[in-house]
Parts: C-alpha cells; structure tokens; sequence
C-alpha cells in the first residue's frame, strides 16, 4: 500500500486480539510494540533497524547471518572503485546464473506461479528488468523510452511517473529471461567502460518528480541496481524449493 493510500491506524491498541493468520504488506510499523504476545512461526522481513526480542536488539545478529550466507551482500555494500563495481557484478551474473539454471528444470506453469503470494520467478525476473530499466537506461544513460512494455514495477511506485507498462501482461518465460539477459549484458556493457570520474558524477537522468530528489551519482544507482539483484535472488531461493516439491 503507499504511503498516501493507507489506512491511518497510528497510535493504535489491540488487547486480547486475535490476528492469527493476519498479514501485513507495504505497512509503516515503526515504534510498534508486541508485549507479552504469543509469536510462533512468525515471519518478518522488510528494512530492519533497532528490532528487540525480549530486551535484545537482533538487528545485528539477523544483518550478520544475512552476509554470512550471502557474501555478496557484502561485496556490494563495500563497493568503492570501478573495479569493486565489475567485480560485484561479475559475482552477481554467475549467482543469477547458477539460479536461472535451478528455475529451468521447472515446468513452465510453476515458473509463473507464486508461494505465499510473492511473486513468481517471472513477475521477479520483470521487476528486475524495470529496475534496470528505470535506475541504469533511463538515470544514468538518459535513454529515451527505456522501458520493456511488460516490466512489472513496484506496488508503491508513483503512479504519475508510471512509463507506458502493460501491467496486465503475462509474457512468456523465455520471453522475460531474453530480456533479462539483455538488460544484464547491458550493465556489463556500461560497467566496461565506465571510469572512475563518472562513477562519482551525477547521473544525467531524472528520477520521479513525486520523489522529489535530484539525480544521484552513478555509483549510487549501480548500488540500488545491484542491491535489487541480491535481495530478489534470495527470494527466488527462498521460494524454489517449494517450487520444486510442487514439481513432484
């Protein structure tokens, strides 16, 4: 839900409530407290800082297991120079690569089907090529109508700045991977020749006018390009194993 469209429940208080089953998405919850509840098979994630369990914050701890099973996380958080970037994004084809490979081996139906609503490998393959399409063609290349008609933005993304999407779209898989691979070749592309004075310059592109942002530097939209790669791979495994016990 955007910010502008959801329900005002700040300051709220649920006693005694039963929100068993109960999901939250694209919801504000910050300075909520949980006291003395039952939370069993409870599943979080989003952008987390200062989380407490029982009088301990384990917002460290849950940042350091993250890395310690995707180191890539920390390849790319530590980027500096123009070969920090190559070199991350080296290491991101080849994980994306080793995942495609796994998703081959699904039948087609089960490559466009969602586990606990979140989106499907396709969906996912989409927005990831409308993040390219939006952070590296049109703000740091400045290309006119960058965008793949089929690309799948995100929920909360401003409405105004919308390109012309077919949201309704179902494209194919091997439709959605050629893209994909296009739009990946294309960062490679850019990573070869780019050089250190650009990496630190403005982008030329704009970003939505309802941000209200002026254009970061090259080296800030390659890092939310590549982050968009890390966390979204993670949930494809995260949901690839269901994927294939459905195959069976």
């Amino acid at each position: 839900m955007a910010p502008s469209d959801a329900q005002d429940l700040q300051g709220s208080s649920f006693t005694g409530a039963d929100l068993t089953g109960s999901r939250f998405r694209d919801c504000d919850m910050r300075q909520v407290r949980i006291i003395s509840s039952v939370l069993v098979d409870v599943s979080v994630s989003g952008e987390i800082e200062n989380f407490t369990v029982n009088g301990i914050d384990v917002t460290g701890y849950v940042a350091a297991e993250l890395d310690r099973r995707h180191p890539e996380r920390v390849l790319v958080r530590e980027m500096k120079t123009v070969a920090d970037h190559r070199e991350a994004w080296r290491t991101i084809e080849t994980l994306w690569a080793e995942t495609i490979a796994r998703a081959e081996r699904l039948p087609e139906p089960l490559r466009h089907e969602r586990v606990e609503e979140e989106w499907s490998l396709v969906e996912t393959l989409r927005h990831l090529v409308f993040a390219t399409d939006l952070w590296v063609s049109q703000i740091i290349l400045d290309l006119p109508s960058p965008h793949y008609s089929a690309a799948l933005p995100p929920g909360d993304y401003p409405s105004e700045a919308l390109p012309e999407l077919d949201l309704d779209a179902r494209p194919s898989y091997a439709e959605v991977l050629a893209v994909r691979l296009a739009r990946m070749a294309l960062v490679r592309d850019l990573l070869d020749d780019l050089t250190e004075d650009r990496l630190h310059s403005d982008c030329p592109g704009s970003l939505p006018s309802a941000w209200d942002e002026p254009s970061p530097p090259v080296h800030e939209a390659l890092a939310v390009v590549m982050d968009e790669e890390i966390d979204h791979r993670r949930y494809v495994l995260r949901d690839l194993g269901a994927l294939e016990s459905r195959r069976s």
